[in-house]
């Protein structure tokens, strides 16, 4: 925070990649309140443990609601609260510590369910918020604080873990390029279903990939990022998988199912055939 720049009271680190996501968010939630009409308070933000807590505060002015759970724990938090109010718009928020290591768990039941939530992962390959150790999707043989000599375990492709556990809404995102990330997680929300907007957030003062990202010609570094060609059918599961084949890290949709009902549709569905019982034939059911 300082005098010139006094919305950005924020524990983050000079240039983390984290801002980006933040001010993609707030462009995102902000478009779905014009398009919408729904106040700013129809959003939940639902965060773990990890650099990513700081974005259950967002703007200045009306804030989203906002939870701040425990490591890896997102999911399940996001999941009661959708139950219990499914006219919320619930997004999570997690870094890939929280959301990939002992958060990792939780993914496959939800996509099963396809609970209908919208989900950013801010990946900057290590644990940023306790010294820089090595995480789910560092690459194997880097040297971190945790790891001395070299990683030894391979790292995980987070795009390749949601398709196959049956995400149905993947995309791609930069957090250097805030209005295309906003653009991603504007479709994420409108996703009815589980979605996931898994972003390269570097970081700065561990793991900084940012020219590795984005490429430097003059040292002549190739990026890794590169766009989802236009002709991509991310309605299409198999071109999903051969998109991902492709090595980098492409950057787009990657995949949409829009054929499944999302779980608030699905329980909808089913009070719809049931009949409601009442107090006393509830109380007789404990009788002997």
């Amino acid at each position: 925070m300082s005098k010139k720049n006094p919305e950005y009271d924020f524990k983050w680190c000079p240039g983390c990649g984290d801002f980006g996501v933040r001010r993609a968010i707030e462009f995102a939630m902000i478009n779905r309140l014009e398009e919408t009409g729904l106040p700013m308070e129809n959003n939940v933000v639902i965060a773990g443990i990890g650099c990513s807590g700081n974005l259950v505060h967002l703007i200045e002015g009306s804030q989203p609601y906002a939870f701040h759970g425990i490591h890896g724990r997102s999911l399940p938090i996001a999941f009661g609260t959708k139950m219990a109010r499914p006219d919320l718009n619930v997004m999570v928020v997690a870094g890939d510590g929280d959301f990939l290591s002992i958060g990792a768990e939780h993914i496959g039941p939800q996509a099963a369910r396809n609970l209908n939530i919208c989900a950013v992962i801010m990946d900057n390959g290590v644990y940023g918020l306790t010294k820089g150790q090595s995480s789910p999707t560092t690459q194997l043989g880097v040297i971190t604080s945790s790891t001395p000599y070299g990683k030894i375990e391979s790292e995980i492709n987070p795009l390749e873990l949601y398709l196959t556990l049956g995400v149905s809404f993947i995309a791609s995102g930069f957090s250097s390029q805030p209005r295309p990330l906003a653009d991603l997680i504007t479709k994420g929300m409108d996703h009815a279903g589980f979605s996931i907007i898994h972003v390269q957030s570097p970081c700065t003062a561990y793991n900084d990939t940012f020219e590795q990202l984005k490429g430097n010609v003059k040292k002549g570094i190739e990026p890794t990022l590169w766009n989802v060609p236009e002709d991509h059918d991310p309605s299409d599961k198999a071109a999903a998988h051969d998109l991902l084949q492709q090595g980098g890290i492409p950057v787009g949709v990657v995949y949409n199912d829009e054929s499944r009902l999302s779980l608030d549709q699905q329980v909808e569905q089913m009070w719809e055939k049931t009949t409601p019982k009442s107090v006393d034939e509830l109380m007789d059911a404990f009788k002997f």
